[in-house]
């Protein structure tokens, strides 16, 4: 890794399983806390497996605590169905997990909004956060749009591999955009924002 003087050396490091797994195999009273909060997570994961309402349930309760509104949370949870069907299409359809997928959600951002993943997340001022928990209501509505939109077209064109879902991913973030320029120019309100929840999510964690 990258050193403050410019060079590289060799550093040991680990992902978020190896860390986890470093601290069960830590024996130490003071490693408890964390072990206890691993089995409880572990636990709630198993919970949800066998009941998938569960982590529906999960998500709602933590979006509420989060200060989210009851339409907000309605919204979010109909984007991420729409988000699910789209994904199940990809995994179907010889797309690969994590990076094709996220190389086919950018592409449909940034049709739609002008903004790429990252550049949105700039502009809202997030760093590590879910972008999608950060979003405006009308934001979440455009997303869903574009994503529902690519879902359709791919299917119609019944599109194969990585290459020839880039091709729904325009067309359908193409779709959300031409309304969004619709609203906007009817209402001369953008709909891209950099409104985040940071600050209500400080004062609700504050008053725990």
């Amino acid at each position: 890794m990258r050193a403050s003087d410019g060079k590289y050396y060799t550093t040991d490091s680990a992902d978020v399983e190896t860390l986890f797994r470093l601290i069960q195999s830590i024996p130490s009273p003071k490693a408890e806390p964390f072990k206890l909060w691993l089995a409880k997570v572990g636990y709630e994961r198993l919970e949800e497996i066998n009941d998938p309402e569960k982590a529906l349930n999960r998500s709602r309760d933590y979006w509420q605590k989060m200060g989210r509104s009851q339409k907000w949370i309605q919204q979010r949870m109909m984007g991420q169905e729409i988000r699910n069907k789209l994904t199940n299409y990809w995994k179907n359809s010889e797309v690969k997990e994590k990076n094709e997928y996220a190389i086919l959600t950018n592409i449909i951002h940034q049709e739609w909004s002008d903004f790429s993943m990252k550049e949105h997340k700039n502009l809202k001022q997030l760093k590590t956060q879910n972008l999608r928990d950060h979003t405006t209501d009308a934001e979440l509505v455009f997303s869903a749009l574009a994503e529902l939109s690519t879902r359709q077209i791919a299917e119609t064109m019944q599109t194969k591999g990585l290459d020839a879902n880039k091709i729904p991913a325009h067309k359908g973030g193409r779709v959300a955009k031409s309304v969004r320029l619709e609203l906007e120019s009817k209402t001369g309100k953008q709909i891209v924002s950099g409104t985040n929840f940071l600050q209500s999510q400080k004062c609700s964690q504050l008053k725990k």
